[in-house]
């Protein structure tokens, strides 16, 4: 694995164009709207791509073969050299056939935790967890219909400010998608949902293309269960409808409030991937 310099980053893009899921994060990072890195087998003519966004997503793609690319990529996966400091979360291209070969490492890593095999004195590393990504299609009449039929909150939903941005600092917020509150003011947009003056729930745009928006959903501890996740995200929603947008809905099946919250909302699951959580 070869970093590219991001002026050589477009070079990953024909092959993610080529991927059947959802690749936002991806996208956003590979055309410079957010910090992330991009590996690749080779930097002439790349074929193999491995591209990290800064909140800790990544994604496997391209044309296996390269078996150098290939056991750099267990070091990687594996931290063998102690370099990743937080988690991250990996998910391939299923048509890739990279699967295989994560499971491999994954076994194989794994199983040196169990036996201590070759692991340096006093180390602690962590196992390769497996779990499961969805990817949703959204239903418009069903949403509509669900709209049609949800508790009207009497609570202030106000379009998210650079002041609101920078107070939200916990969970899945703006901050970790956009370079920083200017950037999110010209090119994002959000909803927060306002109680006592307090932000209680925002949606906001995670990642955008000209005909797509990925939703992000964070409600502050004290203000779930009280219906204001869908407020938000029905707003942003309707945002999408009046701009010509796709809303865009993908989360990890276990966390069960962003799957249910998805479904009450009119999107429907369509795809259950491997996601990989990496050793650190």
């Amino acid at each position: 694995m070869i970093e590219l310099e991001s002026k050589d980053y477009y070079r990953a893009l024909p092959a993610l164009d080529q991927v059947k899921i959802n690749t936002l994060f991806s996208r956003s990072v590979l055309e410079q709207n957010i910090d992330g890195k991009v590996f690749a087998d080779c930097a002439g003519s790349p074929r193999a791509f491995y591209v990290v966004h800064s909140y800790g997503m990544s994604l496997l793609f391209g044309e296996r073969g390269d078996e150098a690319f290939e056991r750099s990529l267990f070091d990687y996966l594996t931290n063998k050299t102690g370099t990743k400091r937080t988690a991250e979360w990996l998910q391939a291209d299923p048509a890739g056939d990279w699967t295989s070969l994560i499971d491999s490492i994954r076994t194989s890593h794994n199983g040196m935790l169990v036996t201590g095999v070759d692991l340096p004195e006093g180390d602690t590393p962590r196992a390769i967890s497996l779990h499961t990504r969805v990817n949703f299609r959204f239903d418009q009449q069903a949403y509509l219909a669900a709209k049609e039929l949800s508790f009207k909150q009497d609570e202030m939903i106000v379009q998210t400010t650079k002041e609101q941005f920078g107070a939200l600092a916990e969970g899945v917020v703006p901050r970790f998608f956009w370079r920083d509150a200017a950037h999110f003011e010209a090119e994002g947009i959000g909803f927060t949902l306002l109680r006592d003056g307090e932000i209680a729930a925002t949606a906001f745009s995670a990642c955008c293309t000209k005909n797509q928006l990925e939703i992000g959903i964070e409600t502050a501890q004290k203000y779930r269960g009280k219906g204001y996740a869908f407020s938000v995200s029905s707003a942003l929603i309707d945002y999408c409808l009046e701009h010509g947008l796709e809303p865009v809905w993908a989360c990890r099946l276990e966390n069960e409030g962003s799957y249910n919250l998805a479904q009450k909302l009119g999107f429907v699951p369509v795809l259950n991937l491997p996601y990989y959580r990496l050793a650190y």
